[in-house]
């Protein structure tokens, strides 16, 4: 069975071969991000896939981040380079929710609290904790909490 983290490795290979330096430069600093997480601590571990999911997840949201600050800095050919990365890290993610598909599992834990007695703005913790882990690695912590929120005050 191959490893998450080794398919970046045989697909970093590919794009050195292929000459392809958008994604080979993407898949480097990720597998060193992948390696950092490894090696921080006390001791040296493997990670998991999904350990390794969240690392990719992390990257994809820096380059996210990223193209924003250069998109408001004036700077478009750089915010089109960390969009380009971000497509990349995106082919490695689970596939994201779609807006309709967020709120229906955010109102179903709206009613599951607000059936466990937990009513408005103060369910947020109640809801966040039913949500999350039906919602890891399809959604964006902030994309949840603004939906849940949402509906709390709605």
């Amino acid at each position: 069975m191959t490893t998450l983290k080794s398919k970046l490795q045989e697909d970093l290979n590919a794009a050195i071969k292929g000459r392809d330096e958008l994604r080979s430069s993407t898949l480097r600093l990720t597998l060193s991000a992948i390696t950092n997480e490894e090696v921080a601590g006390k001791i040296k571990r493997e990670l998991s896939d999904d350990e390794v999911q969240k690392v990719i997840a992390r990257e994809a949201k820096k380059r996210r981040e990223a193209a924003e600050a250069f998109t408001q800095g004036g700077r478009p050919e750089s915010a089109e380079r960390e969009r380009a990365e971000g497509e990349v890290l995106a082919t490695y993610l689970p596939k994201q929710l779609s807006d309709d598909e967020l709120r229906q599992i955010v109102a179903q834990a709206v009613e599951e609290a607000k059936a466990a007695g937990a009513e408005g703005p103060r369910a947020m913790g109640a809801v966040m904790k039913i949500v999350n882990p039906k919602v890891a690695g399809q959604a964006e912590g902030g994309r949840v909490a603004a939906v849940v929120k949402q509906l709390l005050a709605g």
